[in-house]
């Protein structure tokens, strides 16, 4: 453990100064992105926000949690999909933007984790929008879903997946993309166009312990190795989806399993990408600590002991690390990291300054098994944006290229 000395230096106890504040949210931190389009606001429009974070800062609703939270988005959300509805037999390219900027909003209204009945409700509204708007693109996204052939000790029996493809019967190469704690399937609308301007499928899963539409059971930390093989021998009887070139992608949360994989299945990926990933400090009690402090716009002991599942925050803090680290846990089979299993290809990637997932965890990697390729961005926080994909599609060309 670093016992203090994290790469984060002075940041790692520093306080960022939006916690418990929504004006301090949207001004300090929220307000730039949302001008931009960029995570968490990507599909929408600024000026649908705006009022909605004005309302929220005037009627003073800083807790996520709280039904009046989710309550100011949802008539923004109901009435941009009305708008998209009206607007698809007179202007296509009009509805599907009106599309898009209600799936925003609905992701806004349900974040930063679905905890709550109304959450719920909003998550399955955005999915229903989010849906009917891309059965208008030129290439759609469907959803399948696929029978967990091998579950067990608590799975459910059905994986709800998103897919979409170039046009053409394939076969294709696939990128079976790993969502994270806040961001679900009908948020990644820009990273399947990339894939598919390359000729690729993208195969879309929820992360265990995040949505309903994630079989695997999150106190179980070997039930990601049954979703995934699931998933994967799926792949492997889906003739438009070429199985010999498989690359998984993790994203924040999802890079854990994007690594675990990498070492359960690495005879069936050709490569795996842990962006912004955590393998085992990011649930050790000196991290959990100070984590609510960071960059992350809400604190994350709801969302983390409910993902988890535990009773309570503290007990995830003496817990978590035993049970689920690919490094020390005490549960057999849990640890591949230090236990030595040999890893597909794996690219590590993240900014350097990231206070949700310490760099630390990435690097730890490269003390085991086969070498790890691994880039972190100077002076970034999270996920190391917005030049780390500069770096992921070009290693994703580039191992495509291998087979």
């Amino acid at each position: 453990m670093p016992d203090g000395n994290w790469i984060l230096g002075d940041l790692f106890t520093k306080e960022y100064g939006h916690r418990g504040s929504i004006q301090k949210l949207w001004e300090q931190r929220w307000k730039f992105p949302c001008t931009k389009g960029v995570y968490p606001f990507h599909d929408g429009k600024f000026q649908d926000f705006e009022s909605i974070f004005q309302h929220l800062i005037d009627n003073n609703i800083n807790d996520p949690y709280d039904d009046a939270y989710t309550n100011a988005f949802l008539p923004t959300a109901q009435r941009l999909a009305k708008e998209a509805e009206d607007m698809e037999s007179k202007d296509k390219e009009a509805a599907k933007k009106l599309y898009l900027n209600a799936n925003a909003v609905y992701r806004l209204a349900r974040f930063p984790y679905i905890s709550t009945d109304l959450k719920k409700k909003a998550f399955e509204e955005q999915k229903k929008v989010y849906l009917q708007g891309a059965q208008l693109w030129e290439q759609p996204i469907e959803e399948v879903i696929v029978p967990h052939t091998h579950a067990s000790n608590g799975d459910g029996d059905k994986i709800p997946l998103y897919m979409r493809k170039p046009a053409g019967p394939g076969p294709f190469p696939t990128i079976l993309l790993m969502t994270g704690l806040d961001g679900h399937r009908p948020d990644n609308t820009e990273r399947t166009q990339e894939h598919v301007n390359r000729g690729w499928a993208t195969v879309i899963c929820d992360i265990p312990g995040t949505t309903v539409d994630c079989p695997a059971n999150k106190r179980d930390a070997l039930s990601p190795d049954r979703l995934f093989s699931s998933i994967l021998a799926w792949i492997a009887d889906t003739p438009s989806l070429d199985a010999a070139k498989v690359i998984a992608w993790g994203l924040s949360a999802g890079g854990y399993y994007a690594i675990r994989a990498a070492h359960t299945h690495a005879t069936q990926l050709l490569g795996s990408v842990g962006h912004g990933a955590g393998t085992h400090h990011y649930i050790g009690r000196e991290w959990l600590s100070q984590l609510a402090k960071h960059e992350y716009p809400f604190g994350l002991e709801v969302a983390y002991t409910q993902k988890y599942g535990y009773a309570s925050f503290s007990e995830l803090q003496e817990k978590c690390q035993d049970d689920f680290s690919l490094i020390s846990s005490t549960q057999p089979g849990v640890p591949v990291v230090a236990m030595g299993l040999q890893s597909c290809r794996l690219l590590l990637i993240n900014g350097v300054l990231d206070g949700c997932m310490p760099v630390e965890d990435s690097m730890l990697l490269a003390e085991y098994g086969r070498p790890k390729e691994m880039r972190f961005v100077t002076g970034r926080p999270h996920m190391g944006y917005p030049e780390a994909n500069a770096t992921v599609y070009p290693w994703l060309e580039e191992v495509m290229a291998t087979r």
